[in-house]
């Protein structure tokens, strides 16, 4: 049997479950089976609390379809209110380990508990073969795709794992993400795949965004997307350098900061529920 907590960051969900007090086996084929929204706890997919040698903690992070991946702006939020708000650390300022690198994280706290988490991120990554895309374009902010029946111009970034952005005219509430993006994640430009972001400009300071995420389709929110659509949008002269990224889950603050070349995050961590998880079966804690 193992313990889990349910939480999200606007709405961007996944199951966390503490590593180093418990012994999780066939992790991969575990992330599939917590994720099912119809037969499991329901998530866009699992996310593991890990000793680190080299950090605070480490995280582990795997999408709906069991894919392990990089980095999840959202859930390394949530990592952070999981570890202070269950007493595995009274620490405020924290370092945390993923397959991105370490990221800091700022817990910003109401009633002792966790509201929200400002994040630095890191620098962004515009060299193509790091990203990585097939392009000689360098920042890549000309990649033209054609998509099913029309044609699109990408803008490709990673923040330690892989995104390209897109800026359209239409409204994005209307635009048709799953038939386009779908088919942009697995083009064969992205030798790993992408998430994709399709972006409204609303003004200098604000964007709207929806994103096709790479293992898990469409999502109401990603975190290392809204951090490559800001510099996307930069790059292109859409923006200032610190924007409201609005998301189908809500905002998210996004600086990027001239000084350091860091991308800032900050955001809302959310706990849902509590509970066990045995063969295939949930109970939910009350």
């Amino acid at each position: 049997m193992l313990e889990f907590i349910k939480m999200h960051g606007l709405g961007n969900d996944y199951v966390y479950m503490d590593a180093i007090n418990q012994t999780i086996k066939n992790r991969n084929e575990l992330a599939k089976k917590v994720s099912d929204r119809h037969f499991g706890i329901g998530s866009d997919g699992l996310i593991l609390i890990c000793k680190s040698d080299v950090a605070d903690f480490r995280m582990q992070m795997f999408n709906s379809d069991g894919t392990e991946a990089e980095m999840c702006g959202n859930g390394i939020r949530c990592v952070g209110k999981f570890v202070y708000d269950n007493g595995f650390t009274n620490k405020k300022n924290l370092n945390i380990e993923t397959l991105a690198g370490i990221k800091k994280l700022e817990l910003i706290t109401k009633n002792e508990k966790v509201e929200e988490v400002k994040v630095d991120m890191g620098e962004p990554i515009l060299e193509p073969e790091k990203i990585p895309v097939l392009s000689e374009e360098n920042p890549v902010k000309n990649l033209n795709l054609s998509l099913s029946d029309r044609n699109f111009k990408f803008t490709c970034i990673s923040m330690g794992n892989p995104h390209a952005i897109t800026f359209i005219d239409e409204d994005i509430n209307k635009f048709d993400i799953e038939k386009y993006g779908k088919i942009a994640e697995v083009n064969k430009v992205f030798p790993k795949r992408t998430n994709v972001e399709f972006i409204n400009i609303i003004n200098k300071n604000k964007i709207k965004m929806r994103v096709w995420e790479r293992g898990a389709g469409e999502t109401l929110a990603c975190g290392t997307g809204a951090c490559a659509s800001a510099v996307a949008a930069v790059l292109n002269n859409y923006t200032e350098r610190n924007i409201t990224v609005e998301l189908l889950g809500g905002d998210l603050q996004i600086e990027w900061n001239k000084n350091d070349n860091h991308i800032y995050m900050t955001g809302p961590a959310c706990t849902v529920f509590k509970g066990f998880f045995e063969d295939g079966k949930v109970k939910v804690e009350k």
